[in-house]
């Protein structure tokens, strides 16, 4: 695809994704005291995040299995609140020994 071809593409994305950032700005002029919105804009984030994240997960391995075993590690480790690096080491690791035991 050249340039002159792109260049159209282009323009019309930036403004799509220009005015959805920019209208709730314009339309919403005040604070925002729904308790029932402001809970489900506060978890928004972490939804977007998920769903970005957990298919990586499952196909990030050589198999399913060892990919949902790393999964269920990390929440395992995280549930009992330790940091960001131990769930990292830990789903690693138990990615790690059952790809070592499938291999056998």
């Amino acid at each position: 695809m050249d340039f002159m071809t792109f260049l159209p593409y282009l323009i019309v994305m930036a403004g799509v994704t220009y005015l959805i950032r920019v209208i709730p700005f314009v339309l919403i002029n005040k604070k925002i005291e729904n308790k029932f919105i402001n809970s489900f804009l506060y978890y928004i984030p972490y939804t977007v995040l998920t769903a970005m994240t957990f298919p990586a997960i499952l196909y990030a391995t050589g198999s399913i299995i060892s990919a949902v075993a790393g999964f269920l590690v990390a929440i395992f480790i995280a549930y009992k609140g330790k940091g960001l690096l131990t769930v990292a080491v830990g789903a690693c690791l138990a990615v790690l020994v059952v790809e070592l035991v499938m291999m056998i």
